[in-house]
């Protein structure tokens, strides 16, 4: 593979190795830095060396990668927001009892059906100066004038950490958090609230205000509403008020990457502009025009699509792309895509755990390098049946490459992929077009009339052809189980094969059989891990008692007939059997006495009926039952107590006091998540 022979390819993978490490460990600063500036000295006296002894070039080799990935230690340690004096998660007091907080808004969130959510940065803490991200909840109808980023707000209350998974296998929405620095929440009413009569202006103020014009401006011209969300995703990146049901439609099929401001889309608008410049010749002055229009261009996209990070990694991905082209260096293509994921992290070195990153390289990457080869397979002859036979292996080669991602992530598959991308790049191309353009225009409210209707029945029409391909649910492959065994075997086999069919010999050939058996020991070593775990689960589910018991691959699940009609609850139950490689073997009523290894558990609900013989080992409390539980516990001799969330919170209070006297150990569900019990 002829791009791991570039000396910065090695660089950029020890780099990234270094950042990983820091993530997973987070080792001591001081050790760091004084490694780096011992491996400096090294470096510049193995560089020294290497000119008089060829013999010292290795050790020059091994330094350089080695202070590559010490760098990546450093820069993610240096970006990471806790470990910084200032930040407010070392203000201990702010966690425990209310304090009187001042935040600027940065960012609007999409909201729910009780609070509007905002990004914000905290200024001060009661008077002394902190720093550092923060999600604050505002309930809605509270405030009878809308907040606008750059607003400055005081208000007393206490921080909140972000929340942890409640039950199995679900997305770890404080992890995501934590991963954008953000580590807690605030939440509040118009009575906590003190606005600043000034604002903070900076360039999101700004770029906030823009957004707000373009908007009013479009509505004055009676843009449909639901048209004008789609076009602000396409166009600006803002997502908040696409609907569920329209976003549901783009994942089934296959179409969720073009709601994101992403490498597509700057991608066309670098295609677009390089067309409108076509005529200037590619003399050294017409190119350097180019190259500057080009850039120009794109940082203006960035600013008015709200600099948000996607679109940030996307410019300057293809900024680079630009120079490399300009320099002549297109035939170095991978070099320059290694330069600006180096540039990127180095800046930011958190966007490596974003999906949106992920996906955007790889997509990239594997366009780059497998898209020539698909596109070799057959040649038509007829221009628009050539044209097609491009996007379609431009999309086969992007599936190919994030598919395993994709699995791993989002354990879904649209069959439809193709089909979609086939029919909605033209009318996409036309969108983007005249999307931007009547932005533009919008900003000073001269966007011609004709052209807004235009965008707006385009917009129309795309989603009308996504609905009908996502309508086709048999096409969409749901549920699929995929960990990071499958994750790694997967990749190694798709990379391996495609270096064997570009240039096929004996030893590539094993390597592709070696592969293959790797991901048949993936697939056998996860099915012996499954088979060989019997667990109990008490879920954490509102007003509900839910419990399943695993036995390897088959899941038994004891709940109330009417929990299975809640097709939303059940997602809580999917999310379990995909994460564990099971399938649901049968549903019963719950019992009020279950054994497992050689536990009894005893089911106590709103009854509150029991008798003393029981003698269980686990005793959980369900439906708020009446009972004084100093009375049970003597009577009953529970070795640990569970309360589900089908208890009142004011009761679990109580029993946990209880629990604490009689030093019998006490697990809430509410509070410290699912319970699981291992044989």
């Amino acid at each position: 593979m002829k791009v791991l022979k570039f000396p910065l390819a090695k660089i950029t993978i020890c780099f990234i190795t270094g950042v990983l490490t820091a993530y997973n460990w987070q080792p001591d600063l001081f050790l760091i830095n004084s490694a780096v500036i011992l491996l400096l000295l090294t470096f510049s006296v193995s560089y020294l060396l290497s000119g008089k002894n060829s013999k010292f070039t290795i050790f020059f080799t091994i330094t350089a990668y080695l202070i590559s990935f010490f760098i990546g230690c450093l820069t993610l340690l240096f970006h990471t927001a806790s470990f910084q004096k200032t930040n407010y998660t070392n203000c201990k007091k702010a966690y425990e009892k209310p304090q009187n907080i001042t935040l600027c808004l940065r960012e609007k969130l999409k909201g729910n059906d009780y609070n509007e959510r905002y990004i914000a940065l905290i200024n001060q803490i009661e008077n002394q100066n902190y720093s550092g991200r923060i999600i604050i909840n505002i309930q809605k109808d509270s405030l009878p004038d809308r907040l606008i980023i750059g607003n400055i707000i005081r208000l007393k209350t206490t921080l909140q950490n972000n929340p942890s998974p409640k039950n199995p296998n679900q997305f770890d929405y404080g992890k995501y958090l934590k991963d954008k620095q953000i580590y807690a929440q605030i939440y509040a009413t118009k009575s906590e609230l003190s606005i600043n009569k000034k604002f903070k202006k900076d360039i999101w103020y700004y770029n906030a205000k823009l957004h707000t014009r373009i908007v009013n401006n479009l509505t004055r011209n009676d843009f449909n509403q639901t048209e004008m969300n789609v076009a602000l995703a396409l166009i600006l990146g803002q997502r908040q008020e696409i609907s569920p049901e329209i976003v549901q439609d783009y994942q089934f099929s296959g179409a969720t990457h073009i709601l994101s401001v992403s490498g597509l889309h700057v991608g066309f608008i670098m295609l677009f502009i390089t067309f409108i410049l076509k005529p200037i010749g590619n003399t050294p002055k017409g190119s350097f025009i180019k190259l500057i229009a080009i850039l120009t261009s794109l940082i203006l996209f960035a600013i008015i699509s709200g600099l948000s990070p996607c679109v940030l990694r996307s410019v300057v991905m293809f900024s680079f792309l630009a120079i490399g082209n300009y320099l002549h260096r297109s035939d170095n293509t991978y070099h320059t895509l290694l330069v600006s994921i180096l540039l990127i992290l180095l800046f930011e070195p958190y966007f490596l755990f974003d999906i949106g990153f992920q996906l955007s390289y790889l997509a990239l990457f594997f366009i780059l390098w497998l898209q020539p080869l698909l596109k070799n397979l057959w040649i038509p002859k007829n221009k628009i049946v050539l044209n097609l036979w491009n996007v379609l292996t431009v999309s086969f080669a992007a599936q190919i490459g994030t598919l395993p991602l994709c699995l791993y992530y989002f354990h879904q598959f649209p069959g439809l992929f193709f089909v979609t991308n086939i029919v909605i790049i033209p009318i996409l191309t036309f969108i983007m077009i005249a999307g931007i353009l009547v932005m533009i225009l919008a900003v000073f409210n001269i966007a011609p009339l004709f052209l807004i209707q235009i965008l707006e029945k385009s917009i129309y029409l795309l989603n009308k052809i996504i609905h009908y391909v996502a309508s086709f649910d048999s096409f969409v492959i749901k549920n699929i189980s995929f960990n990071n065994y499958y994750l790694f075997a997967f990749y190694l086999w798709i990379i391996i094969s495609i270096i064997w069919v570009k240039r096929p010999n004996y030893f590539k050939l094993t390597g592709v059989l070696i592969s293959v058996i790797i991901l048949q020991l993936s697939s056998l070593f996860t099915k012996k891990n499954i088979q060989s775990q019997h667990e109990i689960i008490v879920y954490n589910i509102k007003k509900k008692t839910i419990i399943s018991e695993r036995n390897g691959e088959n899941v038994t699940f004891f709940c109330s007939d009417d929990f299975f009609k809640a097709s939303s609850k059940n997602n809580i139950l999917n999310s379990y059997l995909v994460g564990n490689f099971s399938h649901l073997k049968k549903k019963t009523k719950i019992k009020n006495t279950l054994y497992f290894n050689n536990k009894k558990i005893f089911i106590l609900d709103s009854s509150g009926v029991y008798q003393k013989k029981t003698q269980p080992d686990i005793l959980l409390l369900t439906q708020s039952p009446k009972i004084n539980l100093n009375r049970i516990i003597n009577n009953l001799h529970p070795k640990i107590i569970i309360a589900d969330a089908s208890n009142s919170y004011s009761i679990q209070k109580y029993w946990k006091a209880t629990c604490l006297k009689q030093k019998i150990p006490f697990h809430a569900t509410n509070e410290k998540g699912y319970y699981k019990l291992l044989n």
